[in-house]
């Protein structure tokens, strides 16, 4: 799915959901250290807690809450904290973005596009942290920048520019990932000092990874918070208005990567058919997802002989038609997830 074109012929904001409206899978989600490490819970956000966390536990939520008016913001709240940062862990919030969606830019060319990141931030805790962009592609590069937190508990409004990237070959012109923005919450000594802090580098391992963070508050305070909102990424050397959009226009972009097919207690009954020796049933999505995704939550009484999964919809087939196979999501537990996330 193409992204909105306003300035300049290109696309504005190259992030998806980023007023945090649209939550498929909920509005909570609990992480910890031995349970879930890596979420996505508000659409195209997804939390991770790398290397080896002992203590850390905490909430990843979407909340009534916004700087600017009644909106919504996204939330981390520290339960249990580390009871100190180890040097293999760090801890942050990243958006995948799509090869496709980034081909304006030209990385790796000379005449590359520098871009510029605008969002509110809220934490119960000050000080230094990192920001960076990664590219896999073709030669792996690396870039952070850091924004200081100077009022605890406060709506601050943090803009940076991210130089553009001639060397490295640029974004591969895929569906696959272009480049992962990532917001630093913690980072051990192993995961800062590479030299990436301030301008574009070779990858050369994990102490690129979040290079400039300056506290690790977060994750070693019970409590503590850090929320954002009104998140922009654009073309250019300075932030413009944030750019809203309509409910529907971006939870069909946050579809083409994740499709939530019921809500909790709604029975979705899938189209079936029938002849004298077979039985199919079939559901189309709703948008042309990025990949044939893959498939959690459904419930059949009796499994299907074969599924047969493409970008734009599932058939099943069972090879008895005396068996009736109830293709149906039928309470809490069946909500029919379909996951394409990069």
């Amino acid at each position: 799915m193409a992204l909105s074109v306003i300035k300049g012929g290109g696309v504005h904001n190259f992030l998806i959901n980023p007023d945090m409206q649209v939550a498929q899978r909920g509005t909570s989600i609990a992480m910890a250290h031995d349970g879930t490490t890596s979420s996505y819970l508000i659409d195209r956000f997804q939390f991770s807690m790398g290397g080896v966390h002992e203590q850390l536990d905490g909430t990843y939520a979407q909340v009534d809450e916004h700087p600017l008016n009644n909106g919504k913001s996204l939330k981390w709240t520290t339960g249990t904290a580390e009871s100190s940062y180890d040097a293999d862990e760090y801890f942050y919030l990243t958006q995948k973005i799509e090869a496709k969606n980034l081909q304006q830019l030209q990385w790796g060319l000379s005449n590359a596009k520098s871009i510029t990141l605008s969002f509110y931030v809220k934490s119960s805790i000050t000080g230094t942290f990192a920001v960076g962009l990664y590219k896999e592609d073709n030669t792996a590069r690396i870039i952070n920048k850091t924004y200081v937190i100077s009022s605890a508990n406060t709506w601050e409004k943090k803009a940076i520019t991210f130089p553009a990237d001639t060397a490295g070959g640029g974004v591969a012109n895929d569906t696959g990932i272009g480049v992962y923005l990532s917001w630093h919450l913690a980072a051990g000594s192993n995961a800062t000092g590479g030299g990436s802090n301030g301008d574009w580098k070779t990858y050369s391992g994990l102490s690129d990874w979040a290079d400039g963070q300056g506290t690790n508050a977060v994750a070693t305070t019970a409590s503590a918070t850090w929320q954002m909102a009104q998140c922009q990424l654009e073309t250019g050397d300075s932030a413009s208005d944030f750019e809203h959009e309509d409910f529907g226009t971006t939870l069909a972009k946050c579809q083409r990567y994740f499709i939530r097919s019921s809500i909790d207690g709604e029975r979705f009954q899938i189209s079936t058919q029938y002849n004298s020796t077979n039985h199919w049933a079939a559901f189309y999505f709703p948008v042309s997802m990025r990949a044939a995704p893959a498939l959690s939550k459904w419930y059949f009484s009796t499994s299907p002989n074969t599924t047969h999964i493409d970008r734009s919809g599932i058939s099943w087939q069972w090879t008895s038609a005396t068996t009736f196979a109830q293709t149906y999501i039928s309470d809490s537990n069946y909500h029919g997830w379909l996951n394409a996330e990069l």
